[in-house]
């Protein structure tokens, strides 16, 4: 079986690949959230600061701390945000903030990657007021992550192995019963669960296709360890299972799981 390798690290091959649609899904998320001005804010796996800046941009935040264990991504993240918002590297499983320091607790697209997504969790609600929102989103891999899951039905009829690697398989996790499950079992009250949707126009195959090629993420990591003919022949079957506009564009959605909950 080929090896599994989750990278996530380098800002600017991920803009292209995920940062542009996590940007847009991040905007509604925060919309949905509702928070008042001049809160603490927590971001964990802040990434390149798709989240983190929405933040900024639309809480006026007392202070905002973006987190992520990536050097590269963290790097980006200063690059994208200013003040009020320290961007710092620390681990989701220990974060390195007082019990009841922040007010609201957030992560996007990022909670599927943890060994022990249970673990980060309860982290996010120690360091979270009584009253505080815990929040979340991840991609809905199994079916409203339109790209991914075109990507991974192309590989699966070339490599019946990729099914291995398949995201929408892997990550059971995203999926709204069992986030609404994991919320609960924090201890958290009023937990929701609520979609998140956002156009993915994609402007020919090229602009598509290529970001598959920058070795950022497990679709990409399985499309550029394959040979090159068998890189082409997949490429070749996911052009032909795309719905292509008489303009070139590829018009696809993208849909995201969130879930919050309140610490008693």
């Amino acid at each position: 079986m080929r090896e599994r390798r989750d990278m996530w690290a380098v800002g600017d091959a991920y803009e292209r690949y995920m940062g542009r649609w996590s940007r847009a899904v991040a905007e509604r998320f925060v919309v949905g959230l509702g928070c008042g001005d001049g809160l603490r804010w927590l971001d964990v796996g802040c990434g390149t600061g798709a989240l983190t800046a929405v933040v900024a941009a639309r809480c006026r935040p007392s202070a905002v701390v973006a987190m992520d264990r990536s050097a590269g991504f963290v790097a980006s993240a200063r690059d994208t945000v200013a003040a009020p918002v320290c961007c710092v590297r620390g681990d989701a499983l220990s974060l390195p903030v007082r019990d009841r320091a922040c007010d609201v607790a957030v992560s996007g697209l990022a909670l599927n990657f943890l060994p022990t997504p249970g673990v980060a969790v309860a982290e996010a609600v120690r360091v979270v007021r009584p009253g505080g929102l815990v929040a979340a989103y991840v991609w809905d891999y199994a079916g409203g992550m339109t790209f991914l899951r075109r990507f991974w039905d192309a590989a699966i009829s070339v490599d019946p192995s990729a099914a291995a690697l398949d995201e929408g398989r892997r990550f059971p996790l995203c999926r709204p019963g069992r986030l609404r499950t994991l919320w609960a079992e924090a201890g958290l009250d009023e937990v929701m669960v609520a979609p998140v949707e956002v156009p993915t126009v994609f402007a020919d195959f090229t602009d598509l296709w290529e970001p598959f090629l920058g070795g950022q993420g497990p679709a990409a990591d399985y499309a550029t360890a394959l040979a090159p003919a068998a890189r082409d022949r997949l490429r070749d079957v996911l052009r032909a299972t795309v719905p292509t506009r008489p303009d070139g564009s590829i018009a696809l959605a993208a849909r995201a799981w969130a879930v919050r909950g309140r610490r008693p």
